[in-house]
């Protein structure tokens, strides 16, 4: 099967936890940031990736646990100059606020995230005030 449709076919049949990490990663709804789903990488099909910041997510069930398969990946990936980050599928249904807030820590701030009052510089240049 050609990777890319592999890779829709895997969007279109998402885990329970797949489904909702990507609720909160998707849109820019993560600080932000874009995550793209199920997207192809080389010989591979990660289940998230933010891009820009070469970050990868796993989401894993327990047929992943100590894969060798995983492990070759994991380490082409790396070599490519990503980051793999991975949470079992158990920890995102139970743990999402923590899960996010891991990823959020991994990822570098947004340009889209405005800044707190006083570390914007001078705001009479933004108001005319």
């Amino acid at each position: 099967m050609q990777q890319r449709q592999f890779a829709k076919q895997l969007r279109q049949n998402m885990t329970d936890a797949e489904q909702l990490l990507w609720r909160y990663l998707r849109a820019h709804r993560l600080n932000g940031q874009k995550f793209r789903r199920q997207h192809p990488i080389g010989p591979y099909v990660v289940d998230f990736v933010h891009l820009g910041a070469k970050l990868i997510i796993e989401a894993d069930g327990g047929q992943h646990n100590l894969s060798e398969g995983d492990a070759i990946r994991d380490k082409w990936l790396i070599s490519q100059g990503f980051k793999v980050m991975l949470f079992w599928n158990s920890d995102i249904l139970s743990n999402t606020d923590a899960v996010l807030t891991t990823i959020l820590e991994a990822l570098p701030p947004s340009p889209l995230t405005p800044l707190p009052p006083g570390e914007r510089g001078n705001d009479d240049l933004l108001t005319g005030k």
